[in-house]
């Protein structure tokens, strides 16, 4: 199979890298930012083409059975790049707002994703980069890695939907503390304080959350999808009692049920195919 099947050509090699895994008759994904120059901060233009590349993954039939997102060149993101932040200063207030609520969209889109993304946070991961792991699925950070909300340190109210995004996540007390004053900490420290699912060595943590999305691609591709939803969009138990019904409702029509129950009466693993 191509590598890089469904996606525009102008991102490859061109501040994202993409690559591709079969597993169980499906696919999972790779994305790597990558701008050495910078340590992967954060450009208008690498927003482009990850933005790019994940509209054009979530356009894909089938659909990737999940997405893995990493930097390359030993860190994972410094966050917003210094050159783009020193242009907001030329800048009137409108012209800022409008162009911060189109930047953070570009990156994002990770929530919006029909399909988990996990993020394997290979190394530091700085302001709008931590960030951006906290709007995906899964997170696995680097135990001695440096990792912060550092916004108000250098001067700026908090971004990249951070505000919402932690308190979700660790809750109004936690948020209140590491949102107001920008310290750093560990993923030790993050495990430990509910911001992440896991911690693993820098050398191993790809190859470690790669395993994970394979588990999760053991599952029925639409049961994930649709529980990714689920997970979001319920609001409280009523709620969720009637996302499920209907979602479960629909699932007990697929191809892949019947080939569950099919498997469980002849004692093996079922094999899905997003049908």
């Amino acid at each position: 199979m191509d590598s890089n099947r469904g996606v525009p050509a102008l991102e490859l090699g061109s501040k994202v890298e993409v690559t591709r895994e079969e597993v169980n008759g499906g696919t999972i994904v790779h994305v790597k930012f990558d701008q050495p120059e910078t340590r992967n901060s954060l450009t208008l233009e690498m927003g482009l083409s990850f933005h790019r590349v994940m509209h054009a993954l979530a356009g894909e039939h089938p659909l990737p059975r999940a997405c893995i997102l990493s930097g390359k060149n030993g860190v994972f993101s410094s966050g917003g790049d210094f050159q783009l932040l020193k242009g907001f200063a030329e800048k009137t207030p409108k012209e800022n707002t409008e162009f911060m609520q189109s930047f953070y969209r570009l990156f994002l889109t990770v929530r919006h994703m029909p399909f988990p993304v996990l993020a394997a946070v290979n190394g530091h991961a700085i302001g709008a980069a931590l960030a951006i792991t906290l709007a995906c699925d899964l997170r696995y950070f680097v135990p001695d890695a440096k990792y912060s909300l550092n916004f108000v340190r250098i001067g700026i109210h908090p971004g990249m939907g951070s505000s919402f995004l932690l308190k979700q996540i660790a809750g109004m007390m936690r948020a209140q503390e590491l949102i107001l004053t920008g310290r750093y900490f560990s993923g030790t420290e993050a495990e430990q304080m509910g911001i992440c699912h896991g911690t693993f060595p820098a050398d191993t943590i790809v190859e470690k959350v790669t395993e994970i999305a394979r588990e999760i691609a053991l599952g029925a591709p639409r049961a994930v999808r649709l529980a990714k939803r689920s997970l979001y969009e319920a609001t409280d138990i009523e709620n969720a009692i009637q996302l499920e019904s209907h979602f479960q409702a629909e699932t007990y029509q697929t191809q892949d049920f019947r080939e569950a129950l099919k498997a469980i009466e002849e004692k093996r693993t079922p094999t899905f195919k997003d049908e």
